[in-house]
């Protein structure tokens, strides 16, 4: 009998899980995600949770206490780098242990270090490692392992063609635009992006505002290395060179009519990355920006009326701005 492997459907979920999906399943692993999330899933998960965490790692705590009872084992990868010479953040480093402290009974933990800072053979190792769970063949995991990865390069591709990344991951339909007026660019972490119940359907609430949303994943890597690389240092977080230097590209492209940056609240690296970003597209373009702060909070109303008045005001200025002289 497959023994059930449980992915979160919290933080990087919402990246990777395509590359997770198939290398399990090609080790003969049978996959269970958490459910969609909801007011109990994220209740739970901040009871379980230390009070000092961002709202991301409140909510996976919850996705894995859905998941415990139902598997085998339960997927927490230990992700200190992803990139080159890069860090993300080290709550991803001390994710398992969080866990375990504060989640009791828990099924065995598949908690392998995922480290590409000093080479992208890092991955691979680590697959090696999470792969020994299910196979004693070092073949099988490496084909297990380029399988996946031939899987996630095609699932990058239809992102870059513009697809919202939980449309190809659960097999949805894109949604036609009944009139497509405004092209808005969303900057966040995947997580606070994609997850529907964080953020209150933000953006399907665009694009039924006839809205074409435009996201970091949607833009090539090395148009991003290049604009992050005229910063004065570099950025050593991976979100944070992927979040400048995407800002920048979008802040220079005439057919961007807004920004909207969306973060947690609690989040270190939003803090200031969100501000650092606001200060550089100033520089090149007064483009309308608008920064969201998701927290635990589930009314809708202050979400709606935000994003209402922003593409209010962004139409407004797209039909109009041409009206006035640019002096006074």
């Amino acid at each position: 009998m497959a023994k059930k492997v449980g992915i979160p459907r919290g933080l990087f979920y919402y990246q990777f899980y395509p590359l997770w999906k198939k290398f399990f399943e090609e080790l003969g692993a049978e996959i269970v995600v958490s459910d969609n999330t909801t007011k109990k899933i994220l209740d739970d998960g901040t009871k379980s949770c230390v009070d000092q965490a961002c709202l991301p790692v409140k909510l996976f705590h919850g996705h894995v206490l859905n998941l415990k009872d139902r598997v085998d084992y339960i997927f927490i990868p230990r992700l200190t780098s992803i990139s080159a010479k890069e860090y993300i953040c080290p709550k991803f480093g001390g994710l398992p242990d969080m866990v375990r402290h504060s989640i009791k009974d828990l099924p065995a933990v598949i908690d392998v270090e995922v480290n590409a800072r000093q080479s992208p053979k890092g991955a691979l190792k680590a697959a090696i490692q999470v792969g020994g769970y299910f196979s004693d063949n070092i073949s099988d995991i490496r084909k297990a392992y380029n399988k996946a990865m031939e899987s996630y390069t095609c699932f990058t591709a239809q992102v870059k063609q513009g697809e919202i990344p939980f449309r190809p991951m659960h097999k949805e339909q894109k949604k036609g635009l009944k009139s497509k007026k405004l092209n808005i660019a969303v900057i966040g972490h995947v997580y606070n992006l994609y997850d529907e119940y964080v953020n209150m359907n933000m953006l399907r609430k665009l694009e039924d505002s006839g809205v074409n949303i435009i996201t970091l994943d949607m833009l090539e890597s090395s148009v991003v290395n290049q604009h992050c690389g005229t910063l004065e240092k570099r950025m050593f977080w991976n979100f944070g060179r992927k979040a400048l230097g995407g800002a920048l590209c979008l802040a220079e492209d005439k057919n961007i009519d807004g920004i909207i940056y969306v973060m947690s609240f609690g989040c270190g690296v939003d803090s200031f990355v969100s501000d650092l970003i606001e200060r550089k597209i100033r520089r090149v373009r007064d483009v309308p920006f608008m920064v969201l702060t998701l927290d635990e909070h589930s009314g809708e109303a202050g979400m709606d009326t935000r994003l209402e008045a922003f593409i209010d005001m962004v139409g407004w200025r797209y039909k109009n701005e041409t009206d006035f002289s640019a002096h006074g």
